[in-house]
């Protein structure tokens, strides 16, 4: 398991990369598989930033060796009223692609929540 808290701000999601890397690495996931789980990661951190209030926190966890899964946790403090001014500021086409790019690389995903009001938002994804 490997967890990581995050500034809630611009530099989250490229924080996230950087420091999931090498993790990924020392998991035995080839450079494909590394992108992937990378962009998803992404997605719900930016996801988290830009809608959600703090504290954010990325945790990955891989399955038991020989069983194929990586699962990428971004919890969150729930919604916040109003988009942030750094992810309200990009243009109109760079928003709205992240569920369905999360979609389309997991094998499942979801959210859920926990009694003190946090939101893990979850992706599910098989690696070699």
């Amino acid at each position: 398991m490997f967890s990581l808290p995050l500034e809630h701000g611009a530099l989250a999601p490229a924080t996230a990369r950087h420091e999931a890397r090498p993790v990924l690495v020392s998991w035995g996931l080839d450079e494909d598989e590394i992108y992937d789980t990378l962009l998803v990661v992404s997605e719900l951190v930016t996801n988290a930033v830009t809608h959600a209030l703090p504290p954010v926190a990325l945790h990955l966890y891989a399955a038991d060796a020989g069983c194929g899964r990586v699962q990428v946790h971004v919890s969150d403090g729930g919604p916040q009223p109003a988009p942030s001014a750094w992810a309200a500021s990009r243009p109109d086409d760079e928003h709205g692609r992240g569920a369905a790019i999360v979609s389309a690389l997991a094998d499942d995903a979801g959210t859920t929540s926990d009694m003190d009001g946090l939101i893990d938002r979850w992706a599910d994804l098989s690696v070699a």
